[in-house]
């Protein structure tokens, strides 16, 4: 039979009534003949309520204890959706990661899959199983404990399913019903696409769009798995929800397919640094072993034999990254004058894999803004992405703006 991946995340299966609503929607595709494979979350709000256990209990806490505790969340769920689609006739079972066997890495609440042996759950569906419920964001170590796969790791998860089982699809059911052009909270103008490019959700996942998480769609990519993105609170149908395909699937679309946005972000300057071979890695290589997650990078023209050098980086790692620069200074590694921390910026991308054969797009894009007034900080582009950041007062209306010029309430 032909295998589809439902994954369910914590609003869609927050309660048991809503857990019955999900229920309901696998048992239609159950009825349309697909053995299904349903990847769930933790009920809405129970990670954190767990996460909260812990740190109460032990604030310096054995990594190994806190994957114990924080994955039983989905283990719940998985029982539940079980249990609720038994009582539908439909032969279910619940799978934890260690029973399937999720074969990932030793490192603790940052696991990252490396086999999804198929076994098990195929001899199950041999037996007659319709449906197996796996909780979603957990594994198990070659030492065999318990291991979670970081926040989000339910979306990785089912994608990984989809490709180890050559499932037809990936669906991914959460509160919004597909991806748009841009944040529906910004832009009333903001459209539902029927389809995106991998690559494109790539980027805006990592630029800021919450609809999915960024490892998930890295995986999709590599294993080229078609995702679906769909409301688990209306009806669907085939048409339903935005499909996240191969660029190959797309006929026609507009050149820039979203506008994305992040406001936790800051720019970084170091002045008056010695402009030599090996002063950029002596400058980031100890940023990156502090686990500062840097984006953006200028360095100015050099004057006299010294420079500037600007980054841009998440607003919770500034502490991070000025305890490195300092540690490096201290150490004789690199002399500069000053560390400037500007945290009240915001990043702003346009995304389209249509840039890559059009041109005048960066023009376009610093023309609207000019024409709004807004001073642009920082630039940094990629073949299919143009990334700008600006005073953050300032982010709505930079968003609105280029949702316009852009044209992106059409279709293509």
């Amino acid at each position: 039979m032909p295998l589809l991946v439902m994954k369910f995340g914590g609003t869609s299966v927050a309660d048991l009534e809503r857990i019955r609503n999900a229920a309901d929607k696998v048992r239609r595709e159950v009825e349309r003949g697909y053995d299904v494979i349903v990847i769930v979350s933790a009920m809405s709000g129970k990670t954190n309520e767990l996460v909260g256990w812990v740190e109460e209990t032990s604030p310096m806490f054995d990594a190994r204890e806190y994957d114990a505790v924080v994955s039983s969340g989905e283990n719940i769920t998985a029982g539940l959706m079980s249990l609720t689609l038994q009582e539908m006739d439909i032969p279910a079972r619940s799978w934890q990661g260690w029973q399937v066997p999720l074969k990932t890495t030793s490192v603790h609440s940052a696991a990252r899959i490396e086999e999804i042996p198929r076994d098990n759950i195929d001899a199950k569906f041999a037996e007659g199983m319709r449906v197996a419920v796996v909780a979603g964001f957990q594994g198990i170590s070659p030492e065999g404990r318990i291991t979670t796969l970081g926040r989000g790791g339910s979306d990785t998860t089912a994608v990984a399913f989809a490709a180890a089982f050559d499932a037809e699809r990936c669906d991914i059911y959460t509160d919004v019903d597909g991806v748009y052009t841009t944040d529906p909270r910004i832009s009333a103008k903001a459209r539902k696409l029927d389809k995106i490019a991998l690559e494109e959700m790539l980027e805006l996942a990592s630029l800021g769009a919450k609809v999915l998480q960024t490892r998930s769609v890295e995986l999709a990519m590599r294993y080229n798995v078609r995702l679906r993105v769909l409301s688990s609170f209306e009806e669907n149908n085939e048409n339903s929800g935005t499909l996240v395909c191969a660029e190959e699937e797309i006929m026609e679309q507009n050149i820039v397919s979203g506008v994305a946005h992040s406001r936790d972000e800051a720019k970084m300057t170091l002045t008056s640094v010695a402009d030599r071979p090996g002063i950029a890695a002596a400058i980031f290589g100890p940023l990156a072993e502090a686990g500062v997650n840097v984006d953006m990078i200028i360095q100015n023209i050099s004057e006299d034999g010294r420079t500037d050098m600007t980054f841009s980086c998440p607003t919770n790692q500034v502490e991070r990254a000025k305890a490195a620069m300092q540690k490096v200074k201290d150490d004789g590694v690199i002399n500069y004058a000053g560390l400037v921390a500007d945290t009240d910026v915001a990043k702003v991308s346009v995304v389209g894999i249509g840039m890559r054969s059009h041109t005048g797009v960066a023009s376009q894009m610093f023309q609207a803004l000019s024409a709004e007034g807004i001073n642009i900080k920082v630039i940094s582009t990629s073949e299919i992405k143009i990334s700008v950041l600006v005073d953050r007062k300032y982010m709505e209306l930079a968003v609105q703006a280029l949702h316009d010029e852009f044209g992106l309430e059409k279709a293509g």
